[in-house]
């Protein structure tokens, strides 16, 4: 049997008209497979970011956030992880509050997940500590499932084991039985179970859990007198462990207030403190320390403050910008390749970053310094010239000045020297010591502004308000350009504050301007800086214990004697 071609065919999924050729078939559009629309959709990382601390971000956590497309954030503020890892552009999406200031519920959370990874790309779902403990993460993982979308789960050092550790409290020892993990958030809980004497209880929460946890445990038979250590915003630089009695952690909890995260070691484990503590015993644990410096620069000097316990507050006191006029180091690097020069003297890491950023301008690298000698002034310098691919051939051992540069270059000799030119690219406001110098000893010396340096803006009015006033207990000075020009955007450190210089031109500098130095580096390094702080730092600790006295950091010392003042 035929059918005619005035009648259309018809199937189970389309319906084409086959009778007039003159009229297009109706269009439907393909039907995606499952496959593809899978594809369409993002995928989200349950990441641990850990307790506070950022150097307990795992090395998976760092990758992810390093390519993450959207960062959805916990209740706790982690924006300096993202900073600090996170790419350019990435979208951030805070999940700790809603619009009423309010902790957004669980349910709330996953669908801000989920909505995120609906729009494509890699997300990554920053939770505070480990996920798997004490966090909504079965909820947000259903909603994920629910919602077709792929997921994986990167494990981060929970609060349980690090607040603990920090804090120099370890959660067994040879007679513990048990560890009971208790986080009551507001429930009426059975504490008979966590009474035993030998067992060790860590409790989480507010005011209000610690003390039905106090209550409830002393109803069931523990002792009053089992210690206890109470630490608030563990593994931070602002971290503070109180030790108190079981019968005393109701009071206790009321001081260190409702809201801020607290952690209960409770058990004669507590006892061990007094040895193990490592974190809250650190030379410059808890101290805010000012450095004026740029930002590019001040990398390695706030993370060795870290390293000693120390909160670091970059403020910019010059901005580096591009000369004027170009042309003369245009001339000098196309001099520089074309065998111009015998020598190249780098005299900071801005000089380095500035031919750096010419040869990228004109597609070399630093195959363009085969054949010629490189001399740096420090060993800051000479990193960055390493970062490059570059070994210095000269850098002075004892005075890192550009004093000491002189002294230790060589003079001019025609025989063993082909060339007799020297390539010194400089800030606009260098000194002419070096130069000087270098053209007494025979070289001829092309002395080129590579970059100008710019007084800062003055920084924000509360920053003003706490250098005055002596919130800062110390201030690193790295040169004496430094020193002016803090002192001309922020005015005088106030007196209680502890004046840290890296030389002795820059603590020459700071007793021009009025200040008393109190430390004073042994070598003209960043780290040598720092350390020598940390160094004035312990001494003072040491011997607030000998006086048997509270160690006090400078500006808490400076608020003591205003109160003794009145």
């Amino acid at each position: 049997m035929s059918t005619t071609t005035n009648s259309p065919v018809i199937d189970s999924t389309e319906v084409t008209v086959l009778s007039d050729p003159a009229v297009a078939p109706p269009r439907t559009p393909p039907r995606r497979s499952p496959r593809a629309a899978a594809k369409a959709l993002g995928h989200v990382s349950f990441v641990g970011a850990g307790p506070g601390d950022p150097g307990l971000l795992t090395v998976r956590a760092v990758d992810l956030l390093a390519g993450a497309d959207v960062v959805v954030l916990d209740q706790g503020s982690r924006e300096d992880l993202v900073a600090r890892y996170g790419r350019e552009g990435v979208e951030v999406v805070d999940a700790g509050a809603g619009d009423d200031g309010r902790p957004m519920a669980r349910a709330a959370r996953a669908k801000l997940v989920v909505k995120a990874a609906k729009a494509g790309g890699r997300v990554v779902r920053l939770m505070d500590g480990d996920p798997s403990t004490f966090t909504g993460l079965v909820e947000e993982l259903s909603a994920c499932r629910k919602a077709g979308i792929g997921f994986d789960v990167v494990p981060g050092v929970s609060a349980v084991t690090a607040v603990p550790a920090y804090a120099g409290v370890p959660m067994t020892t040879a007679s513990t039985t048990s560890v009971h993990i208790v986080h009551p958030a507001g429930r009426t809980l059975d504490w008979a179970q966590h009474a035993a004497t030998d067992a060790t209880v860590l409790v989480l929460g507010g005011c209000d859990d610690l003390r039905a946890a106090a209550a409830g445990l002393l109803a069931a038979g523990r002792d009053g007198s089992t210690p206890v250590a109470l630490t608030s915003q563990g593994t931070t630089t602002t971290q503070a462990t109180v030790t108190t009695t079981l019968d005393q952690l109701g009071a206790a909890a009321a001081v260190a207030g409702d809201g801020v995260p607290t952690m209960a070691v409770i058990g004669d484990v507590v006892s061990l403190r007094e040895q193990a503590s490592w974190y809250e015993t650190k030379s410059l644990f808890g101290w805010r320390v000012l450095v004026p410096r740029t930002k590019q620069q001040a990398g390695g000097v706030t993370q060795r403050l870290a390293e000693h316990g120390a909160t670091a507050e970059v403020v910019p006191t010059i901005s580096v910008e591009p000369p004027r006029t170009p042309q003369q180091m245009e001339k000098a690097v196309k001099g520089l390749v074309t065998g111009r020069y015998e020598w190249i003297g780098f005299t900071s890491v801005n000089a380095v970053r500035a031919v750096r950023e010419k040869f990228t301008e004109y597609g070399l690298d630093a195959r363009a310094f085969s054949g010629l000698k490189v001399a740096a002034v420090g060993g800051v310098t000479a990193d960055a010239l390493r970062e490059w691919g570059i070994e210095p051939d000269l850098v002075p051992e004892e005075e890192q000045s550009a004093t000491g540069l002189l002294q230790a270059w060589p003079p001019y000799d025609d025989v063993l020297d082909p060339i007799n030119r020297v390539f010194l690219p400089r800030a606009d406001i260098a000194t002419d010591t070096l130069v000087a110098g270098l053209v007494e000893n025979g070289w001829e010396v092309d002395d080129v502004t590579a970059y100008r340096t710019v007084r800062a803006a003055p920084p924000a009015a509360p920053v003003r308000d706490a250098i005055k006033s002596g919130a800062f207990d110390a201030v690193v000075f790295t040169s004496s350009s430094t020193v002016r020009n803090l002192v001309g955007i922020a005015g005088k450190p106030h007196p209680s504050t502890v004046v840290a210089c890296i030389g002795p031109a820059t603590a020459k500098t700071a007793e021009e301007h009025g200040l008393r130095v109190d430390v004073l580096a042994p070598e003209p390094s960043s780290d040598a800086l720092v350390d020598a702080l940390a160094a004035y730092g312990q001494g003072l600790r040491a011997a607030a214990v000998e006086a048997g006295e509270e160690p006090l950091r400078p500006s808490q010392r400076k608020s003591a004697s205003r109160r003794r003042a009145r």
